[in-house]
Order: C-alpha cells, then structure tokens, then sequence
C-alpha cells in the first residue's frame, strides 16, 4: 500500500466527498484512515439492492448501532436520493459521513441534495512520486500512474481493458450517449490532442460532429474527472497571447494506450510529450493536497513565445524539457516572461544531471525538483 498524499487537510471531523477516477485508490486509502467506520458499498448487489429500493434503509442502520461516528458510503453517485437520509443524519445524529465515488455528475445533473455545504470536497489523482518508494521514471511514463498500472510490469492489458469497460462502456452510460463510436472517436483525438491548445473546430472535423458536441463531450470529461482544462495566463499583457485553454487527461497511461504508443524510452520526441504531461500531473496534484490550491495556467504569445507552466499569480514560471543539457534557447520563453512580469522564481525543469543558475533561471534536475515541490519549496 501507497503512503497517499491526500491527508484531508482542513477536514477535521467534517463530513466529506471523496472523489476520484476508477482506481485511482479511494477505497483502498478510506479503509486506511477509517478502520472502525461502518460501511455500505454500493458496488455489492446487496448494499445497493436494499438501499435503491428504500434509501430509509441507511437510517435505519445506523440509528441501530449508536457507535457508529463514521460512516463511509462507497460509490454514492449509484443512489443520489441517499443523501437526503445522510443529510438528515449529520443535522440530527451528528453522524459523520464519508462518500466516495467516481464522478459527481450523475448527482450534479440529477439536482440531488448536496448537503447545504455540509461536507467538504476532496479528490484523489493518480500516484505521485512522492508516494512511491523507489520511484522509476520511465516505468510511470510508460504505464500511468493508476496504482494497478505503475505496479505491473507490461500495463498495456490493463490499460486497454480500463479504456475498454470504463471510458467507453460506464461514461458513455452515465452521460446517456447514443453514438459510441463517435465518442471512441472523440477519445482518441482528445489524446492526440492532449496537453495542446484546444481547437474545437479542428476537433470537430476530425471526429465527425459539431462544435456544440465536441464542447459536450470535453465537458463530459470534465465532470468524470478524467480530464481537466488549462486556462492561458491573460494578465494584463503587453504581448498578444492566445486565449484558448489546453486540456490534459488525467493519466499519463490513458493517452498512451488511447493512441497505441510503443515503448517510450529517453531521448526520444514522445519523451518529451509525455514528461511534461507528468510534471503537469505532479504539480497539480501538490496544488489539491497540499491545501494551497494555487492556480495554474500555461502562457503562449501569438508569436508563438510559450512557457508550460504558470502558478499562483505570476509568483512562479515554469518550463519543462527533457534535454540532458538545458541551454539559452530552452530558457527564452522565462526570460521573455520575466519581462512582461514580476516573477519570484524562474525554473526550468530537465534531465540535467545538477542544478544551474543560468540569467535568473533555475535549471533544476526533476528529482531535485519533485523533492521541493512537495516539500514546499516551489511555492508556499
């Protein structure tokens, strides 16, 4: 079992939702730090027959066993009308529920009680490195970072059939889809795409529908949170910079299997690509844990001058390459950042085996930066 980052900062004995794309490790991290709680799962037949046919049945169980100051509901978005009955035994017993599940937007959409703000949100992400010990660069690059996946040795098995029973069978059911093939479609130009602006004209020419559509289905992707988008850094500009956002999936693995990449290995182009998805992965990850919830963007101007990264607000930029030896032109973009802005500090993340200072641009190692990262180092 995996150390978790996710801790529930600022929980304390609130009630709370957990959630998190399949496998990412929900259940496994709540029967950790609940070990006495009383729970109903609603992926077994049984806890979810009773209860869809009468959602007064958790009251009842609970009202029986007095003890019981936690509860954990697994999978709550299978019976949102359980939450009115949770609602009235947190505000009556003082019960404290934990609910987790894959998406929130079967509730959202259905306009079931929310709990008037009565449990807090949190999410879970794939593994980060600082929750692996001995943690291999190539084998997350190669295999995601859904638990499962980094964990075997050859993940392409896996990761198809997760693409297969989840992302095309359970997404396209929840958002009610009638063209699967046109979604498939729509899923593997979301990867080819990944980690780019996001041009809907485009994509809706590639995969065959509507700009309306294509918008939906990004959408969709959002609200299961297996994807999220990346807003462009528009503050007050003196350059012209493009407005349109990136969108990153929310798995390293998932694009790889969605467009059949070989083998990705040092020194390649892909390399490259997929690395600066990780680096993404981390930092926003270490954003959600660590409570701080600082903003990311990306900045491009027309000109076609880019940074990868952008936290807080203007507090820290960030460049991502894979080169062994980061020179002036990997640092242009910072430099040209830098002086449109008030930085505090400029960081170029590499494979260089030490770290640099190069015209006020930190040249860091990834480890070296992946260590100050969750240490708070980066950004408090």
């Amino acid at each position: 079992m995996y150390n978790r980052q996710q801790i529930f900062e600022g929980s304390e004995n609130e009630s709370l939702f957990l959630w998190g794309a399949r496998q990412t490790g929900k259940s496994t991290l709540l029967k950790a730090c609940f070990p006495g709680a009383l729970w109903f799962d609603l992926l077994l037949t049984g806890d979810y027959e009773r209860l869809v046919k009468n959602p007064g049945h958790i009251r009842e169980v609970v009202s029986a066993m007095p003890s019981a100051s936690v509860v954990v509901v697994d999978e709550i978005q299978r019976i949102p009308e359980l939450l009115n009955e949770i609602h009235w035994l947190i505000v009556n017993k003082g019960v404290r529920f934990i609910m987790s599940g894959s998406s929130p937007r079967k509730i959202l959409r259905s306009g079931a009680n929310l709990l008037g703000g009565r449990a807090l949100r949190y999410e879970l992400y794939p593994l980060t490195s600082s929750e692996i010990p001995d943690f291999d660069l190539l084998r997350a690059l190669n295999n995601g970072l859904l638990p499962r996946h980094y964990d075997t040795v050859n993940a392409k098995k896996l990761l198809s059939a997760y693409i297969g029973s989840y992302l095309r069978d359970e997404i396209v059911a929840e958002a009610r889809l009638r063209n699967v093939a046109t979604f498939s479609r729509f899923l593997e130009t979301a990867a080819l795409t990944n980690g780019e602006i996001v041009n809907y004209t485009n994509i809706a020419a590639d995969t065959g529908v509507s700009v309306p559509t294509v918008k939906e289905y990004f959408q969709i992707l959002e609200d299961t949170l297996l994807g999220r988008y990346l807003p462009s850094f528009q503050k007050k500009p003196k350059r012209r910079v493009i407005m349109a956002p990136k969108f990153y999936l929310f798995d390293i693995g998932i694009v790889n299997s969605l467009l059949n990449r070989g083998k990705i290995e040092s020194g390649t182009e892909i390399f490259g690509k997929v690395f600066e998805h990780f680096i993404y992965q981390e930092i926003h990850a270490h954003s959600r844990y660590s409570d701080l919830n600082y903003p990311m963007a990306y900045w491009r101007t027309t000109s076609q001058i880019e940074i990868d990264f952008v936290l807080g607000d203007h507090e820290v930029a960030i460049e991502v390459k894979a080169t062994n030896d980061a020179g002036n032109r990997h640092i242009k973009g910072l430099k040209a950042f830098a002086e449109e802005y008030t930085v505090k500090k400029l960081i170029l993340v590499s494979n260089d085996p030490r770290p640099r200072l190069v015209d006020n641009v930190l040249i860091l190692p990834w480890k070296i930066f992946l260590q100050q990262l969750w240490n708070g180092d980066i950004l408090r």
